[in-house]
């Protein structure tokens, strides 16, 4: 999804850090004739046709400078398909360095106060980018490793194996408290532990890999699909507008429109920007119910222990106890529980019995209901759901 200097490759339910998306800040009019397009000209100066503050999270995958000295063989050889194209190469890291901050400056610009933007690069330049966002003004969130299940090996043995790229994840400036992050979300999805910084994911290879009619592939550095929808799910909402100032055969855009979000993509080459629209045209969005995110913990409405026992939901001297039977407490009126002759909250008392600093009460009492133990949990959803109703 990488393409050229100015140009172009590379490639809101609440849950976020606070956990929210950004809110709108242009009026839709203004942005809605790039919404879902592929824009061809270079990065920078489409870049400056876009309205300030319209989009909600950008991926950039831009040039690496990778800086090869020649053709790459195999041991047997053979050539290696490596990236030479011209649109990577750069006379000096200086002239890398304007062009990084151009392109970052110009992408500040068009983000909402509350956006984020990711950039992917490899150890050749993504020090250098790491360095430039720095010194914009923009607030380094996470960096992230994409580990490659099926890395290209170092053919010559002079070097480790590349076997991962690093990808930023930075907000707009330090000021961007309610940028979007899907925790909730992305905890479930991995098991209910939460997400690490960490990614264990392919290349892009097989049937996903675009190829020309020579069989070919379309664009040398193609990224997985599997990695733009982490990126995409993690950081956006759906109908958020993501930005690629580097499109290339439009991964991005594809993802996006699979996910239920909008895309407006930027490319300077019209081979790669026509197989990007070609591919785009043929994904098919997913069902809405697919796309939602569930609510936050933190954005439901709160709810005491008191409240469930005033609401008659559980009645005072309900004995309750853990999973495991082996703590008992009894609710008293009030919405406080006794143990051991101690009185105090739910979690108070849940730390207590089993001798730990801290407990949520919530998960941890139980009561009989049908024969079986229930987490009082339970009721609280149940009061929730009401006061939504």
């Amino acid at each position: 999804m990488r393409i050229a200097r100015s140009g172009a490759t590379g490639p809101k339910p609440r849950n976020q850090v606070l956990r929210t998306a950004a809110s709108a800040v242009v009026p839709p009019s203004e942005i809605n004739g790039f919404l879902d397009r592929v824009v061809i000209g270079e990065c920078i100066a489409s870049l400056g046709r876009l309205p300030p503050a319209s989009v909600d999270m950008i991926f950039a995958d831009p040039p690496y400078n990778l800086q090869l000295e020649g053709a790459l063989h195999r041991p047997d050889h053979s050539l290696v398909d490596a990236v030479d194209d011209a649109w990577d190469q750069f006379s000096s890291f200086a002239e890398y360095d304007t062009f990084t901050r151009a392109w970052l400056s110009a992408c500040r610009r068009v983000m909402k106060p509350d956006a984020t933007l990711w950039v992917i690069g490899s150890y050749h330049n993504i020090f250098r980018v790491g360095a430039a966002l720095q010194d914009l003004g923009f607030w380094l969130l996470n960096d992230i490793v994409w580990r490659k299940a099926n890395p290209m090996p170092n053919f010559r043995g002079r070097r480790f194996t590349n076997a991962h790229e690093t990808m930023i994840w930075a907000s707009r400036d330090a000021n961007a408290k309610r940028y979007t992050f899907n925790y909730e979300a992305l905890k479930a999805g991995n098991e209910d532990v939460q997400a690490r910084s960490d990614w264990f994911l392919p290349l892009c290879t097989g049937a996903e890999r675009l190829k020309d009619a020579n069989g070919a592939k379309t664009h040398p550095t193609q990224k997985p699909e599997a990695l733009l929808a982490r990126v995409i799910m993690a950081a956006s909402n759906p109908g958020d507008v993501v930005l690629d100032p580097f499109f290339g055969t439009g991964t991005t855009g594809a993802v996006a429109k699979k996910l239920g979000r909008r895309f407006i993509g930027l490319e300077r080459d019209p081979g790669y920007a026509a197989a990007a629209r070609a591919r785009i045209a043929a994904v098919e969005p997913l069902a809405d119910a697919l796309t939602a995110l569930p609510t936050a913990k933190r954005d439901e409405p709160r709810v005491a222990f008191a409240a469930v026992v005033e609401a008659g939901m559980i009645g005072p001297g309900t004995v309750l106890c853990d999973s495991k039977r082996r703590h008992k407490a009894i609710v008293r009126p009030d919405g406080t529980v006794m143990a051991n002759g101690i009185i105090g909250s739910i979690h108070k008392i849940g730390a207590l019995v089993q001798g730990l600093p801290a407990c949520n009460g919530w998960t941890f009492w139980h009561f009989e209901q049908h024969d079986a133990l229930a987490p009082i949990d339970a009721l609280r959803g149940e009061m929730r759901r009401a006061l939504a109703a």
